[in-house]
Formats: structure tokens, sequence, C-alpha cells
């Protein structure tokens, strides 16, 4: 079984703020806010949804087809995917602008701020779903409006069950179209915050979100997670980690797992749980795509 990963490829530029950006910024000012933060630490890493959640799939046994679009400058991640065994069947090259760019600065206590530059990703949409044998699962993370909107029409056409998880990308729909995207899928998954405003924006509560798909999942971080199924809750455990060095990529390691599990045929719950033990490890390791699964 193969599962599409529709999402960005991108650039990571990955910074560390020793202090607290809660100490730098007054939140009186805010009108006026001009800060600056002193980063002792960067590094440059491959990161972006589609690549981070294939590497932890791939990783897990699993054959994950990444569909996305890179720049110009794009075929050193071309050649990373091809030496980790991923496929670029569906990896498109859009040659007048870059790959996707993520600036990611992130301070002691694991808070972060992100500027995005969507670069290729943005012509996303100009590829296409369309039905396949051995492609019996599929995702829709991050990626460019259009993009998402075409791709869970598409999947929802070929009759190829997906999880919606629109992440950072969630504030680009309003509630109608959240609604449709929800009505559209099999899971639905989002972290705490996205939670609140897929509900607000919708005017549903997680259980009665929970009651339009198979499952919805929401997590906590250091929490756990909370899988929805028919209107009901079950808290799943959080996984202590060996250490806490990034936290960067954690979400997109823990839906990998999760889309494993799906592809086995397991329990929302048992694929949760999966996911929050990959995630702990992924937390323990600098970058969105350097960990292991050694000590899962």
């Amino acid at each position: 079984m193969a599962t599409v990963i529709c999402g960005s490829l991108a650039f990571d530029t990955i910074m560390t703020f020793e202090g607290r950006f809660a100490e730098q910024i007054l939140p009186d000012q805010l009108h006026i806010l001009n800060v600056s933060f002193l980063v002792p630490a960067l590094r440059r890493d491959y990161g972006g949804c589609a690549g981070n959640i294939a590497y932890s799939l791939k990783l897990l046994g699993g054959r994950p087809l990444p569909m996305a679009t890179v720049g110009s400058d794009g075929a050193s991640y071309r050649a990373r995917l091809d030496a980790l065994g991923i496929s670029t069947e569906f990896v498109r090259e859009v040659g007048d602008t870059f790959t996707a760019q993520a600036m990611i600065m992130t301070d002691r206590d694991n808070n972060q701020i992100t500027a995005f530059h969507p670069g290729a990703m943005m012509q996303a949409h100009g590829t296409k779903i369309t039905p396949r044998e051995d492609i019996r699962l599929g995702i829709i993370s991050p990626d460019g409006r259009d993009a998402m909107t075409e791709h869970a029409q598409q999947f929802h056409a070929a009759g190829i069950p997906f999880v919606f998880d629109p992440g950072q990308g969630l504030p680009m729909f309003d509630g109608a179209e959240l609604a449709r995207f929800i009505n559209l899928a099999t899971w639905v998954t989002v972290n705490d915050y996205e939670g609140k405003m897929l509900s607000e924006r919708t005017g549903w509560s997680c259980a009665e979100i929970s009651r339009h798909v198979q499952g919805l999942v929401v997590t906590l971080g250091a929490e756990g997670c909370d899988v929805w199924i028919d209107g009901q809750a079950t808290r799943v455990a959080p996984v202590q980690a060996a250490q806490i060095v990034d936290p960067t990529g954690c979400g997109d390691a823990w839906r990998g797992a999760l889309l494993f599990g799906l592809e086995q045929g397991w329990p929302l719950l048992h694929c949760a749980e999966l996911g929050n033990r990959v995630g702990a490890l992924k937390i323990a390791s600098r970058g969105p795509q350097n960990y292991d699964l050694n000590g899962l």
C-alpha cells in the first residue's frame, strides 16, 4: 500500500534564541512591535510537511509518495529523497521560483516564531490525484490553498480515504470551506490551538466534528492527545522524551506514525499511541529529519 502525502517540501533555516520570547515582547507595546533576537545557533535542514511526514512514514516501513513542488534550487532535496528510498514520482520542479523556505526561531521554552515563503508550493495544484491500484491512503497537510482544496476533492472522487490536517494552513479557509474539507475527509487531525479555531470557524464542537468523520485527533503536546470517535473523547497518554532538544517537525513525525498505523488497519487509538512515541523520539533530535527509531 502506498500513501500520497500532499504538502510542502521546504528548506528550514532553524535558529535558537537562548532567552524567552515573553521576556522580550511587551504586551502593551504590540502596536509598535520592534524586536530583535540574538540567535547564536543557526542551521539549515530539509523540511516541509510532506518531506517530514514521508521521512517518518519511511522510517516505520511505510511507502510514502510525497506530492509536492520544488523550485529551481530543489535538486538537492530530490536527491535526498532518492537516497532515503522515498519516491519522487509526484515531486514536480517549477523552474521560475524558489523551493519553499521556512525561517524558524525557537526560544528556551520551545516556543516558536516562523516566517514562511511558499515559493513553488503555490503551484502544487498543478499535480493531480487519480485512482491507482496501489494508492490506498492520503493526507492533506499544509500546502498551497488551491492544492489543498483540489487535492481533497480529488482524493474523494478517487475513493481514496484521507486525513485532513490543515496545520498552519487552517487560517486560509472560512467556516464553509473547512466544513467541506471535513465532509470530504475520512479523519481529521489538528493540534489544540487549531482545534479551537476549527470549531470556532465551523461552529462545530470537537464532538460534532468527530461525527462527520471516522475520527478526530487533537494533539496536546506534552499532554498527549485526545481521540474523538462518534462524539466521545479518549485521552491518549503522552510519552516522556529522553530529552527536549528541538520541537521542529514533531507534529509531522506524529503524522507519519498515524499514517503507518492507518496503513496497517490499526484502530485510531493505537495509531495515536504510536504517534506519541515517535514524536517523543523526534523532539530529542535537532531538525525535522535527523532522528531514528532507536528506542521505539
